[in-house]
């Protein structure tokens, strides 16, 4: 599957969660359900993915760990705070770097409506960007 295609299956899955729970659980719920929504739509899902650093030829296991990683090739960052800050785009796009991954999707939970907590970042892509809220900090 492309990788437009599971961006755009993530976002429908996203809102689809937001629709039915509402904004005000924890991240972890919200992690919980949708990577199950995913699933569902027959996604492979990895959740709490440990990432290794490796640096001038240091390696650091578990440096971090990425919420979501959806068919191996899109990276699903969940937040559920007030409003979301330069900060955490600044945190996918490292996150993107570190995995040699070319999009990631920032989803805040806590918005009233899900496009409000939106976010497509970007890492050296050069297919098509669809999402009007697209951003490479």
């Amino acid at each position: 599957m492309e990788l437009e295609d599971v961006a755009k299956i993530a976002v429908d899955c996203g809102l689809y969660v937001h629709k039915k729970l509402g904004p005000g659980l924890l991240e972890t719920a919200y992690e919980a359900v949708l990577s199950q929504v995913l699933v569902s739509r027959g996604l492979t899902v990895e959740r709490q993915k440990s990432i290794t650093i490796v640096l001038d030829g240091l390696v650091i296991a578990n440096s971090f760990r990425a919420d979501l990683i959806v068919e191996g090739k899109l990276l699903i960052e969940l937040k559920t705070v007030e409003r979301l800050l330069p900060v955490h785009a600044r945190q996918v796009q490292t996150y993107l770097r570190l995995l040699d991954m070319p999009v990631g999707l920032l989803m805040n939970f806590s918005h009233e409506t899900f496009k409000e907590g939106l976010r497509r970042i970007l890492n050296n892509y050069n297919g098509p960007i669809d999402f009007a809220q697209s951003k490479s900090p």
